[in-house]
């Protein structure tokens, strides 16, 4: 079983690499060389060259866990284009004050974190689970 710390760990050491565009994206790979441009679809099947932009944001499917989690929050947003203005403006969504900040950069953090299992649960496992189950996913873990 995973222990809290590890998750913890796991979460902030991927956030680091999320915001400075360093996640092994299907763009980040093309870019260095690594993969050919034609096999840098979105893992959702969107058709779409899946950077981390597209994949946590813009993609239809992955997109859509921002909306769930807003509706079961009591929110209402649009997305920005780029995931650090969009951690800034979900963060600050509900108020400022810190207890409402400190809980929505969990709910953020577990978007992104369950939203990249699940991309990498589809392209090396082949396994899908639906956005609602993701939800529930980051719902379950908020609780923690």
């Amino acid at each position: 079983m995973m222990t809290i710390n590890y998750f913890c760990r796991e979460i902030f050491y991927n956030l680091w690499r999320l915001l400075r565009d360093r996640l092994p994206t299907k763009a980040n790979f093309v870019r260095r060389g690594c993969l050919e441009v034609e096999a840098a679809g979105c893992a959702a099947g969107c058709g779409i060259e899946e950077s981390a932009n597209h994949l946590f944001l813009h993609c239809a499917t992955f997109g859509a866990v921002w909306q769930h989690i807003r509706a079961w929050i009591g929110v209402s947003g649009v997305d920005p284009h780029d995931l650090s203005e969009h951690f800034i403006q979900y963060i600050n969504c509900t108020g400022h004050s810190k207890a409402s900040r400190s809980f929505l950069q969990i709910i953020w953090l577990l978007c992104v974190w369950m939203v990249w299992n699940e991309r990498n649960n589809r392209f090396f496992n082949n396994i899908q689970t639906s956005i609602e189950g993701l939800s529930e996913k980051v719902k379950l873990h908020s609780l923690w």
